[in-house]
């Protein structure tokens, strides 16, 4: 059973913790700028979704890539970026419908969201559970559905 990410944005307080986490775990620094998850403040800040890869099914980033750069990893079910094959062409950044693979000037290649090779800094760091890591049958376009037909985050 593989796991995924799964954002509740009703707890999200902006804090960007989960942002500081991925940056010092994937680039040993604390800036958010760095970070492979980021907060989209909406209504001047009065509401905060995290955001980052949801490793798509169909991973139209891997499918794009001219030297098979990405790849997806067996036991975390994440597309990740191999660095000694990526030359930094960002096709993959054009292909992704959902804008979370990202181009990094200073390595000069693609960055995305990995999942931090089965343990998530970003899911760690999160004081309030807004980002948690639970086996991917609730995550996805079924939870969404039940969710807006219950009103609860879990489905029934």
């Amino acid at each position: 059973m593989h796991k995924a990410l799964l954002i509740d944005p009703a707890k999200c307080t902006s804090c960007l913790q989960c942002e500081m986490a991925c940056s010092f775990e994937n680039e040993g620094v604390f800036n958010p700028a760095k970070s492979r998850i980021k907060i989209f403040e909406f209504e001047h800040g009065a509401r905060a979704i995290p955001y980052t890869c949801t490793q798509c099914a169909e991973a139209w980033c891997l499918h794009a890539c001219p030297v098979e750069a990405l790849t997806r990893n067996p036991d975390t079910n994440a597309v990740e970026v191999s660095n000694d094959i990526c030359v930094g062409c960002k096709v993959c950044t054009i292909a992704c419908p959902f804008g979370t693979v990202n181009y990094n000037k200073s390595s000069g290649k693609v960055i995305k969201c990995d999942l931090c090779g089965g343990d998530p800094a970003c899911a760690k760091a999160c004081p309030t559970d807004a980002i948690t890591y639970v086996d991917a049958d609730w995550t996805g376009y079924e939870r969404m559905q039940a969710s807006a037909v219950s009103g609860h985050g879990r489905p029934a």
